[in-house]
């Protein structure tokens, strides 16, 4: 049997749950153009969530929708919005529903599926459904920190510079996203650094509540890890929490070509910190930091992996407590 017949199989079987008599309202949230979504695996999983929620799912159209399709839930009284989809979905979902009480909650559909991961809901999609499918029997909404960039929220990570770029890139290119996932983050981050940064670099100065910092590349964490690399979690920095009321980063501050593989291998390693190395400067516990261009050029940005602009100014603040999720 192949893995996609075992996975439908599997979830037939956990649609056989019998639906309370209150049963929540649910408005699932469908990125069709996810990493691995597919009408049939979308379908299924709807089935088997009916088995305890009264479910409404609802495919994005256009960049911005699921924004949209979120505050109207909130408004509507759903007791649950899903974001199925990668963590560009999630991110649109968050900034949909923040300062709502409505919750949210994930189901993995993209190639990496961050935030999903930070809460505790397992990669594999059956298992994920089998997940939300417990959830009522332990309904346990929380509140969780949400970062800002120029006024758009970020649920786990943002980046001005090099990041910023290798999203722009690898967004040019989704079928070879799909296909090599984290390998092809990798070269393009490699490839867009020794192109863009070791001749000629952007020139930014961080202003941390005064202390100011100049370099190349910011990256800002509102929880931990930054990312993955496949399962392995990629930290820049200690001290970053989903409910800490503050952000973490670090400031890349040069661009010379030895640079990326040393600091590769501690982004992957696990074993030594990138937050030691000589081109970084950490920091962490701050609510408020202002990244400028030096030189007039705008400079790309990136929320939660997902490229917004270039722009010369950014602000970037923190709200406690901003998104109630459940898991």
């Amino acid at each position: 049997m192949t893995d996609a017949a075992l996975a439908e199989r599997r979830l037939l079987e956990v649609a056989a749950l019998e639906r309370p008599a209150q049963a929540k309202r649910m408005l699932i949230i469908v990125n069709p153009y996810a990493t691995t979504m597919s009408d049939r695996l979308k379908h299924l999983v709807v089935y088997a969530l009916q088995g305890r929620y009264q479910v409404t799912a609802i495919d994005t159209e256009r960049r911005g929708h699921a924004i949209d399709l979120c505050r109207e839930a909130a408004e509507e009284g759903f007791d649950v919005v899903v974001a199925f989809g990668g963590d560009g979905t999630v991110n649109e979902a968050a900034n949909g529903l923040a300062g709502f009480p409505t919750p949210l909650t994930c189901l993995p559909g993209g190639s990496n599926n961050v935030f999903c991961k930070m809460l505790g809901i397992p990669h594999d999609v059956v298992d994920a459904t089998e997940h939300l499918l417990r959830m009522p029997d332990r309904w346990e909404p929380r509140g969780v920190d949400l970062g800002k960039v120029n006024g758009r929220w970020f649920t786990f990570a943002a980046g001005v510079g090099l990041d910023a770029s290798v999203v722009e890139r690898v967004d040019r290119h989704p079928h070879l996203k799909a296909r090599y996932g984290a390998w092809y983050y990798t070269a393009s981050a490699v490839a867009t650094f020794l192109r863009r940064y070791v001749i000629g670099p952007p020139r930014l100065e961080l202003d941390l509540d005064g202390r100011r910092v100049r370099g190349v590349s910011a990256f800002l964490q509102n929880g931990s890890p930054y990312t993955y690399f496949k399962t392995r979690p990629v930290d820049l920095v200690e001290g970053a929490r989903l409910d800490s009321g503050h952000l973490a980063g670090v400031m890349l501050t040069r661009a010379r070509p030895y640079d990326v593989p040393t600091v590769t291998f501690r982004a992957l390693s696990g074993a030594a910190r990138i937050a030691k190395h000589k081109g970084v400067d950490a920091f962490a516990g701050v609510q408020r930091i202002t990244v400028r261009s030096l030189d007039g050029r705008p400079v790309p940005t990136q929320v939660d992996g997902d490229y917004i602009g270039d722009v010369e100014t950014v602000e970037i603040t923190v709200g406690p407590g901003a998104l109630q999720v459940v898991a």
